[in-house]
């Protein structure tokens, strides 16, 4: 099994960075459209899109695939890759520096594997987590492939709280420094870092939330769904197309009770 995660990894790292080396080429230069749920899309989402899952289906054929601009029905395969091809769309048409490419690996509709590219940033943050899932295999978060964890500071005024546009009616309850970063997986990928101190996103989509559960979970950052239904394991046939997931990240367990009751607002 272990040289399966070592091909799983090579190839998001290769396919994420080649594609990110394209991508640099459009960054800033691309006109957006709205979508029906009001998010953005470019041609460069779509190219970057109908690559990645070229490359997944070439590579893996026998795994299926659930994506942002593609099919949106979860399969009924052991596993499927679900890709976000361009995670912070409205940065990327500004020229703003922080926007990547999202990929996760999901067995029996459970994320195990995550992989996140951001090429202006020149950073990559992956994970392994396969807890409860039969699977056996390395475990563990990293950036640029060094390890990270979750901050153990008592939270304060001094330490950072993300949120997104749809969530900043809350600003005033919050006690800490507020960030807004325009991605969700870099808001999310913050706290598993120990740079934020916690981060909350009212409109996520799975495909912005899959790639990152083994990156936070592995950090030993705590997931907290504000709406009482579980997220995985995915189920097939599902349609997952228009479904949100309001979601709180806290760096650890006994900070959720803290900030749950700030934000529940946003289920």
């Amino acid at each position: 099994m272990t040289n399966f995660w070592k091909t799983v990894f090579n190839f998001a790292q290769t396919t994420t960075t080649e594609v990110g080396q394209q991508l640099r080429l459009d960054w800033g230069s691309v006109q957006a459209s709205e979508k029906s749920d009001g998010s953005l899309v470019t041609q460069s989402d779509h190219w970057a899109d109908l690559e990645i899952r070229r490359r997944i289906n070439d590579t893996f054929p026998e795994h299926g695939l659930l994506s942002e601009e593609g099919e949106h029905l979860f399969p009924a395969t052991d596993w499927c890759w679900i890709i976000d091809p361009i995670d912070g769309t409205t940065n990327f048409t500004r020229g703003l520096p922080i926007w990547g490419i999202l990929m996760g690996l999901l067995y029996r509709g459970t994320p195990v594997f995550g992989y996140v590219h951001l090429p202006p940033l020149n950073q990559s943050f992956h994970g392994l987590w396969l807890e409860n899932t039969g699977l056996t295999g390395p475990s563990g978060a990293f950036r640029n492939q060094q390890p990270i964890h979750s901050s153990l500071d008592t939270p304060g005024s001094d330490h950072f709280f993300n949120v997104c546009t749809r969530s900043t009616a809350i600003i005033p309850n919050i006690p800490c420094k507020i960030r807004l970063m325009g991605m969700a997986g870099y808001n999310f990928l913050m706290v598993a870092s120990g740079v934020a101190i916690a981060g909350v996103e009212a409109t996520p989509k799975v495909w912005d939330i899959a790639p990152l559960w083994p990156i936070l979970k592995a950090a030993g950052a705590v997931w907290t769904p504000l709406n009482p239904e579980p997220i995985f394991p995915l189920q097939p046939g599902e349609d997952y197309g228009h479904r949100s997931y309001p979601i709180l990240v806290v760096s650890q367990e006994q900070w959720v009770s803290q900030f749950q009751p700030l934000v529940q607002s946003l289920q």
